[in-house]
């Protein structure tokens, strides 16, 4: 089939542009700021999703019907399936879980295909996955934080499985936790509606019709994997195609319908642009979304025919709580699908990281991958918001994600635009291996400036805390010797000491180009005192008290990592539990 004649004149004049404004595939160590280091070579399994846990473990997962693997199950364990339809009798794994602390790696379990499928983290921080292919459709998967090999209670510290646990089919859908703790399930193909999980009740057993998703649909589909945002009106922000509407998911109603953004052009899956709910302010009063990337429409059937049109280069940014909303456009560097966008724990930037400068998401779907991320500086004047990093010698096209760690840098995996794994005669191989990327704030030239939380210690297990409640935290500053800073702010002695604020992140379940359920909150800062000596603190030893959010509506219930930001350079984050 070829492509539409406006599409090919659409990607000659972006192809030009381009060209013109001197933009090219950047590869290999770049000149921009931050830096890339391989953590492992292969860890066996392709990371096709990926959360962090608060014991400091990343479950990955990729899917089943590939065949093998290049990580083996342990003890010569096997599964054996009769409804899986490449592999019956298989003895590799297909999930791993990631040790961040000792950069290590042991298999994982999973009975049924989890092929691109949606989770969310539980109250009590287990990982809640839904949906996937085949077999696993309608099926839940749950895996505890716990220590690996056997848990606490003496049982097997791997994934449990639910089966038909769900009332459609959720593939390609998308989750986001609720304030109270359970997860609001979006979507997939051929799937117009959403539910819940877990099930309250009976009422709760069925699919809800959601007839967005039937007007946003084109015949490349373009809206599969919604973006999701939890507003902080309670209400829930969907995005699909190109626009958006505001669902009060308790009386099943459309609240708001928002204007299209500009162009057009697709945004979702298999278009796949990314978005993000920018940092919300103390006590907030305001929202907004960001949408970055994307491909032009008929850009899918194209790459059929090995046709790969640019990607787009702009972003939509829009105040969702505004009376008469409306998107802004800003321009990325370079054009970028499926990229990833994470929310730094500074909370001024944002990392537009992974994906391609052309083609779309799919097998052999793209040509030209992105390797250097784009910081995006929300605070910034218009037109100063973009800047490039150092790139990375690695593609991350198809398949490939990104979430954050508690150290502040940016863990990156996967990419396999290949229907199985295929790791030689082709341009992009299956990636195995995993690396991260530290931004610039993590730069040795910082460490005199960057804060160290001493109490709670971040080696310790997370602290409780509740809606509305003083949290205090003690850190230091090691170029900071202090006399003593004023409760409500200024500048006390020594002068280092920058503008202290303290983040809450909430960590993301990401896959296809969309970080799940990740939130930012600045917290309201009561005062931060300089500690005497005598108090048995060292210098440059300070104490911050800080409000906790006053609502689930803007932190739902469960674990977040807490940073001491100095100017904007952040601590390591302690775990906390809100509830």
């Amino acid at each position: 089939m070829k492509p539409p004649p406006a599409l090919l004149t659409r990607g000659l004049a972006l192809v030009l542009a381009l060209a013109c404004a001197g933009i090219a595939p950047a590869s290999g160590g770049g000149a921009g700021g931050g830096r890339w280091d391989v953590l492992q070579r292969s860890i066996g399994v392709s990371a096709m999703h990926m959360q962090l846990l608060h014991n400091d473990r990343v479950i990955i997962f990729d899917r089943t019907d590939f065949g093998p693997s290049n990580l083996s199950l342990p003890d010569g364990r096997c599964r054996r399936n009769p409804r899986e339809r490449v592999l019956p009798v298989d003895c590799t794994a297909h999930s791993a879980e990631y040790d961040v602390a000792s950069n290590t790696f042991r298999p994982l379990s999973v009975f049924t295909d989890t092929w691109c499928s949606s989770g969310t983290v539980a109250p009590d921080g287990t990982l809640v996955q839904t949906g996937g292919w085949n077999d696993g459709y309608r099926n839940v998967r749950a895996m505890r934080a716990c220590d690996g090999g056997d848990d606490d209670d003496g049982g097997s510290c791997d994934w449990n499985e639910t089966q038909d646990a769900l009332a459609a089919n959720r593939w390609y859908a998308t989750n986001q936790v609720l304030p109270d703790g359970r997860a609001f399930i979006v979507g997939g193909r051929r799937q117009f509606n959403y539910e819940f999980f877990p099930k309250a009740d009976a009422s709760d057993a069925s699919a809800i019709a959601l007839s967005f998703l039937v007007q946003t649909r084109d015949p490349e589909e373009n809206n599969l994997y919604p973006f999701v945002h939890l507003n902080i009106d309670g209400n829930l922000f969907i995005f699909a195609k190109n626009r958006a509407v505001l669902l009060d998911y308790r009386k099943n109603k459309i609240v708001r319908t928002y204007p299209e953004l500009a162009g057009g052009d697709p945004r979702n899956y298999p278009s796949s642009g990314s978005s993000v709910l920018l940092p919300l302010k103390p006590s907030p009063t305001e929202a907004e979304v960001l949408v970055c990337g994307g491909a032009p429409a008929g850009s899918y059937n194209s790459t059929k025919e090995k046709t790969f049109f640019p990607a787009l280069v702009t972003c939509g940014r829009i105040k969702i709580t505004d009376a008469s909303p409306a998107w802004v456009i800003e321009r990325m560097p370079s054009p970028r699908v499926m990229g990833d966008m994470i929310l730094l724990p500074n909370g001024a930037e944002v990392a537009i990281i992974n994906g391609a400068m052309d083609g779309t998401a799919g097998w052999e779907a793209a040509s030209t991958p992105a390797y250097a991320p784009v910081m995006y500086r929300p605070d910034h004047a218009p037109g100063d918001r973009f800047e490039e990093q150092s790139a990375t010698d690695i593609a991350r096209l198809y398949h490939s994600s990104a979430i954050l760690l508690r150290d502040g840098r940016v863990l990156v995996g996967g990419s396999n635009p290949h229907i199985y794994y295929n790791f030689s005669n082709v341009r992009y191989p299956t990636e195995l291996s995993l690396e991260a990327f530290s931004p610039e704030y993590l730069d040795s030239s910082n460490d005199a400036l960057r804060p160290k939380i001493t109490d709670p210690s971040p080696a310790g297990p997370a602290v409780s805390v509740k809606y509305g409640q003083s949290m205090t935290l003690q850190f230091e500053v090691p170029a900071v010797a202090p006399r003593r800073r004023p409760r409500g702010g200024g500048e006390g002695g020594g002068g280092a000491l920058g503008l202290v604020s303290v983040t809450m992140v909430a960590p993301s379940f990401t896959t296809h180009s969309f970080a799940m359920n990740q939130r930012l909150l600045l917290l309201d800062v009561a005062g931060t005192t300089a500690l005497h000596s005598t108090a048995g603190a060292g210098a440059g030893a300070y104490e911050a008290s800080v409000a906790m959010p006053a609502t689930a509506v803007l932190a739902p219930p469960g674990y977040y990592m807490v940073f001491v930001v100095n100017g904007h350079i952040p601590s390591e984050g302690v775990w906390v539990h809100i509830e």
